[in-house]
């Protein structure tokens, strides 16, 4: 286990260390937080032949980027209906609060609901709810929702999608924001423009998954339709200029370091540009993306990025306040968890 002597000489358990430090969570996908248990247990709820647990592993396995979306369909197919999704919710903050994640911020694909599943969204939702309550009763760790487009079905569908989310933030203040994932080649930001005026204009706030399997242009036009938080944006490290505006600015990146290794649109560790950003002054953020897909939870991000990228307790401290400054919490919330931060250790 690692361990760092203070300047006190005493010794500190690095990875302790990090589990305690409060940490937010701004990149995860609800939907990919299913582990391989919880898949058997949805097996054994609709499968007429249930998975073995040898089978449920390999559901995991893959080779690139597209095999992985391959992957991450099959896992959420067992997702049949909306108790399913109250189960993977709470057992999701289970998770969290176990690494330490008092705050998250999780998509849940509404263009999954949708397009696949062709039913209405808001029982989903319900059950979701009720997951959440009592995950945030149970383990205090708190969820806001951001309700991501499929971004390969479409503009028209993205539309549909956010239109919801407007309309169900009325009802669930949980919700709190838009996103759009999905093939970032047969998707432009660019087609969302108009979508996402109206997202804003209706109170939401607005992600976008971006440079992780294009280059720079993908994030230039997530920025250009107002995109508050990028995801990924592997691809800035190509473009100067862009990195300048992205410091300027200081838009929050949400970075997945392990994902972007197992997908292969990052070809190794020591290509990841997680330390560069850092160095050039950019806002990171460190996060999970989906944990079991990967083999990562955020407690062993924050580890990972310690260790392999050398990052100091202190810059790890730095990156924490980060994802709280990051996220879309109310002022004095934000202001409790920096303290929270700061004070820690």
């Amino acid at each position: 286990m690692a361990r760092k002597q203070t300047k006190q000489y005493v010794e500190i358990d690095v990875v302790d260390w990090l589990r305690k430090l409060p940490k937010v969570e701004l990149h995860l996908h609800l939907e990919g937080t299913i582990q391989p248990e919880t898949l058997l247990e949805l097996s054994r709820r609709h499968d007429a032949e249930p998975l073995t647990a040898d089978a449920a592993k390999k559901l995991y396995v893959y080779e690139n980027f597209l095999g992985f979306l391959d992957s991450f369909k099959a896992v959420s197919a067992r997702l049949k209906g909306p108790d399913d999704y109250e189960l993977i919710t709470y057992n999701m903050i289970r998770d969290l609060a176990a690494q330490g994640v008092v705050h998250a911020e999780v998509y849940i694909s509404f263009g999954i609901i949708y397009y696949w599943k062709q039913v209405e969204v808001e029982p989903y939702v319900e059950a979701i709810e009720r997951g959440r309550v009592r995950g945030e009763r149970d383990f205090g760790t708190t969820v806001y929702w951001l309700i991501d487009a499929v971004r390969h079905f479409g503009a028209e569908e993205a539309a549909k999608v956010f239109r919801k989310a407007a309309e169900l933030r009325a009802v669930y203040p949980s919700i709190v924001g838009i996103g759009i994932g999905g093939d970032e080649a047969r998707g432009s930001a660019d087609l969302f423009r108009e979508s996402y005026a109206e997202a804003r204009a209706a109170g939401l706030r607005l992600t976008a998954h971006a440079g992780e399997t294009t280059g720079p242009e993908s994030i230039w036009a997530a920025i250009n339709i107002g995109a508050e938080r990028v995801g990924h944006a592997l691809s800035a490290r190509s473009d100067g200029e862009l990195l300048d505006v992205l410091a300027e600015k200081q838009i929050p990146l949400e970075l997945n370091v392990t994902s972007n290794i197992r997908t292969g649109c990052c070809k190794s560790f020591d290509e990841h540009p997680v330390k560069m950003y850092f160095e050039s002054g950019l806002m990171i953020t460190i996060n999970s993306d989906d944990p079991p897909m990967f083999g990562s939870n955020l407690l062993e991000e924050y580890v990972l990025v310690q260790e392999r990228f050398e990052f100091s307790l202190e810059q790890m401290r730095e990156l924490a306040a980060n994802s709280v400054e990051a996220s879309f919490l109310p002022p004095e919330r934000k202001l409790d968890l920096l303290r929270r931060v700061e004070q820690y250790g």
